[in-house]
């Protein structure tokens, strides 16, 4: 009998136990917070430096397949409708659900601005701001929709050009009809291989999470943050009760589901998130969870990919609220009802301006220029955004896997037999290595 048969296993060895991928994510997060600790209270340059590099390189293998994915997903996702009884009304009830959902996450962000006066007392002044180089407004966000050429857009991650250019395509394609197969057949196994290729970066993110969180130890400490401790802790918060208070109760109420079995099913994709802070990079794993909680792959191969680029709770509404708030407060400039009625507008409207990227500035900056606050309050924020951007994109991700579970059960599509057995292993694990005792 082979050494390699089960038999032979179970008499001359034993097996090293498969670690789950929440466990190697968690693992990642204690061991960057000790490396952090470590670099910046020893004062030791090289671990910083290490710790740097080796988040930013993660990043950096994210980032570098976003423009073709969002492009190729979004494409794909589009003639995949065709395929989706009822799918037209399925695309308006995503919609909708997005709006309804982002409006009551600003809500709850003026709500805790308005409590908590987040820019009081900290010490900051106007003279502490500076203007961004790049501002955003309601000009420059419709007429950016529209690419000047096919390529600049893809050099320069114009992330929201590159969708309305794969809407476009995609929309072609399916009044083509036959005679574009050939295109969508291209299409997918490019999809297929750059999904494939995010696949293997997304293993590494353990080893991704020591560097970006121990980095963020090292290089901020707790005297960064303690300036802007009411402001962070009112985006935790606020995310917070998002995240756990208010898609609980939609899940339990709308959608007649169990709150902790989506969790059970969603967390990969949700811890995945709050370290790589990138709604696009996580896009392949928040699209195998929801399909594994049941909703069918070819609404979920939409409806994730189009939440990856414009449903952002986190990023385009709980945190322009508060740092509205934030700002205008810094700067001695009254806020009045009308404006945060402009303030809800904004974030249930504009929030395809964050474009899944990682950071929420374009965003803020919008939300400054349609109250007329100044853009130097943008400069107040940049320092602390790292750390406030990874509870925003959890909760972004958060919201993309939900709603298409809440439209899926709301139009009984869902599988709720696959809803109700999800695990919290999507990521293909590695595999059980068999070690053979020396005889």
């Amino acid at each position: 009998m082979s050494a390699n048969t089960p038999a032979a296993e179970q008499k001359s060895g034993f097996r090293i136990p498969k670690i789950p991928f929440w466990a190697q994510i968690l693992g990642g997060l204690v061991l960057g917070v000790l490396l952090g600790w470590l670099a910046r209270s020893q004062d030791i340059s090289w671990l910083v430096t290490t710790l740097q590099k080796v988040g930013d390189t993660f990043i950096q293998l994210l980032k570098l397949a976003v423009a073709p994915l969002v492009f190729f997903a979004i494409l794909v996702s589009i003639t995949n409708l065709r395929k989706v009884n009822n799918a037209a009304r399925l695309a308006t009830r995503t919609l909708i659900w997005f709006m309804i959902t982002s409006l009551i996450a600003v809500v709850i962000g003026l709500a805790i601005g308005l409590l908590t006066n987040p820019g009081a007392g900290t010490g900051l002044t106007p003279k502490d701001g500076a203007k961004p180089e790049e501002a955003g407004s309601w000009i420059d966000f419709l007429t950016g929709i529209i690419p000047t050429d096919i390529i600049t857009p893809f050099t320069d991650l114009q992330v929201l050009q590159i969708v309305f250019m794969a809407v476009v395509a995609g929309i072609a394609i399916l009044k083509v009809g036959e005679k574009a197969q050939p295109i969508l057949t291209l299409s997918e196994s490019v999809l297929e291989l750059l999904q494939k290729a995010l696949w293997w970066v997304i293993k590494l993110a353990p080893i991704g999470t020591i560097g970006l969180i121990g980095n963020a130890i090292a290089s901020y400490g707790w005297n960064l943050i303690s300036k802007y401790a009411t402001f962070t802790a009112d985006i935790y918060v606020g995310c917070a009760l998002v995240l756990f208070g208010v898609y609980p109760l939609l899940l339990a109420t709308v959608g007649k589901l169990s709150p902790l079995q989506f969790f059970k099913g969603a967390w990969p994709a949700i811890q995945l998130a709050f370290v790589s802070r990138s709604s696009v990079g996580t896009m392949p794993l928040t699209q195998r969870v929801t399909e594994r909680l049941g909703v069918p792959k070819e609404y979920a191969s939409f409806s994730v990919p189009f939440g990856s680029t414009t449903k952002m709770d986190g990023c385009a509404s709980i945190y322009p609220a508060i740092a509205a708030i934030f700002v205008a407060q810094i700067f001695g400039i009254d806020l009045h009802v009308g404006d945060y009625l402009l303030i809800a507008f904004v974030s249930v409207i504009g929030s395809a301006a964050t474009a899944g990227l990682t950071g929420a500035t374009v965003m803020l900056t919008l939300t400054l220029s349609t109250l007329g606050l100044p853009m130097e309050g943008v400069g107040l924020l940049l320092a602390i955004d790292p750390i406030l951007d990874m509870m925003r994109t959890a909760t972004n991700v958060a919201g993309q896997a939900l709603v298409p579970v809440i439209v899926s059960a709301r139009e009984k599509i869902l599988d709720r037999d696959a809803y109700n057995n999800a695990t919290s292993s999507p990521v293909d694990e590695p595999q059980e290595v068999a070690v053979t005792a020396a005889a």
